[in-house]
């Protein structure tokens, strides 16, 4: 079992801002894969499903970014999943890359060992 998480910030002043890309992430995974987030559970508002024949819990934590490791521990807890099996999708704000996402895949190797992928995405206004 994965836990695929999407970091953001919860409440309307920041929907449908760069802060929320990694919501907007596990809202377009659950939409294109019939997954419902809609269980609030563990800090989080979450979905169970399967990708790729494999099954996955995704994640909306509701801590605010800077404690949603708190609630992704008691996820990955409760449902037992091991740390090379946590993905977590997060927002990279600096100026030079306004509206970019960053996908952090753990190798399954050693903890700190990553893939870093950088995902941008263009507004269309």
């Amino acid at each position: 079992m994965y836990l695929i998480a999407g970091l953001g910030n919860p409440g309307e002043k920041y929907a449908s801002t760069r802060h929320n890309m990694g919501f907007s992430a596990i809202d377009y995974i659950s939409q294109k894969n019939g997954i419902e987030v809609k269980k609030i559970k563990h800090k989080a508002i979450i979905g169970e499903g399967n990708l790729g024949g494999e099954k996955v819990v995704l994640a909306k934590p509701q801590t605010f970014m800077n404690l949603s490791g708190e609630s992704i521990r008691e996820i990955a807890q409760w449902y037992k999943i091991e740390n090379d099996k946590i993905i977590d999708f997060m927002p990279l704000c600096p100026p030079a890359l306004p509206f970019s996402l960053i996908l952090i895949v753990p190798t399954g190797r050693l903890i700190s060992s990553y893939h870093i992928i950088i995902l941008s995405f263009k507004l269309k206004l």
